[in-house]
């Protein structure tokens, strides 16, 4: 990683900031759900009609008589509530630099513009789905697409933040020489990215095949491993494990299903693991690729690691979060890859 320290800027820090509080969200965002606390404020964005959790005993009086079949979860509502703060105050940074990137341009015509306002949409698109994930009680849908738009919020702002930083502005690919893989010739930068592309997308399913197993409670629809439940072929039922269009509220799917959706995320979770170890393979035959062809195979031996141990421990609670940041490392990696094939392209056209 190579890094011209002269072009740290207050843009680049604001950048570095959101990124590690949009890390911390999802984190929080799990943590949340794992507590059952997505639901300790039953109001947004307030909690209890007030901007903080209520304390004093007519701030609790008046709680109780706005939701009175609703009790005060101090402990809950808290955790609910710390999660909105770090989630609005990385909106207002995001809504900053978005704002701020257009001035900017002007003095550095590199400076990206279009990532800092698809991600202020997207900070209006997840605090719409923020309020849905209350108003609509967990509602599968609207979880898994929470879920979906953070990852997708910390992944721009990654790749905002190896931009703004200048990393990696004169990293190449070394063919080698006499190698008979096609990809090791002219052009790697060109040839590889469609490949990591490809990888983004799978693991983006995965994502979202978590984020589904998770809202619909189906994490532990199978307590064995390699088996489920004792058995290689469960009863499932995947027309309503997929029945988008018509979901189940949270909790109600029937155990079919959810076994469904629990095998379709380990089968998905063998297929990513394949396709982006084979891909890591080509990483670290190119040489100056090698370290992150490394870091992404340690990433997923550890990943299936956990997701075994989440499976034999029954969901413990700090390897179930491990698991949802290892997924992020492993998104990151790529968007990682992906840019940096996307400087050394741009350096090839010159």
């Amino acid at each position: 990683m190579e890094l011209n320290y002269k072009q740290h800027n207050w843009y680049f820090i604001f950048t570095t900031i959101a990124t590690i509080l949009a890390f911390c969200a999802i984190l929080l965002g799990t943590y949340t759900r794992l507590k059952d606390a997505g639901l300790g404020c039953p109001d947004w964005p307030g909690c209890y009609g007030q901007m903080t959790v209520p304390n004093s005993q007519s701030e609790i009086s008046q709680a109780m008589s706005l939701f009175p079949n609703l009790p005060l979860e101090p402990g809950k509502a808290w955790l609910e509530m710390v999660h909105r703060y770090f989630a609005g105050t990385l909106g207002l940074i995001i809504f900053f630099l978005a704002i701020w990137a257009p001035i900017r341009k002007f003095r550095l015509p590199d400076q990206p513009i279009v990532v800092p306002l698809i991600l202020a949409l997207l900070v209006i698109f997840q605090a719409t789905l923020g309020m849905w994930t209350v108003t609509w009680q967990l509602h599968p849908l609207v979880v898994m697409g929470h879920l979906l738009g953070g990852m997708t919020i910390l992944a721009l702002l990654w790749w905002l933040f190896l931009k703004t930083g200048r990393f990696f502005q004169n990293y190449q690919v070394n063919p080698i020489s006499g190698s008979s893989f096609p990809l090791f010739a002219e052009n790697a930068g060109k040839k590889l990215q469609p490949w990591a592309i490809l990888g983004i997308i799978v693991v983006g399913i995965q994502i979202f095949l978590g984020g589904w197993t998770s809202a619909n409670y189906a994490s532990l629809a199978c307590t064995s491993f390699p088996t489920c439940n004792g058995g290689f072929f469960p009863m499932t039922d995947f027309h309503q494990a997929f029945n988008f269009l018509n979901p189940t509220l949270a909790g109600n799917l029937p155990m079919p299903a959810r076994v469904a959706i629990h095998l379709t995320h380990r089968f998905w979770g063998l297929v990513t693991g394949f396709y982006l170890i084979a891909l890591s393979v080509y990483l670290i035959a190119t040489r100056r690729l090698k370290n992150l062809g490394w870091i992404i195979v340690i990433l997923i031996g550890l990943q299936i690691i956990l997701g075994i141990l989440n499976v034999k421990l029954l969901l413990p609670l700090p390897i179930a979060l491990a698991h949802t940041a290892v997924a992020a490392f492993v998104l990151l990696s790529l968007v990682t890859l992906i840019y940096m094939l996307y400087s050394i392209r741009a350096r090839e056209v010159k």
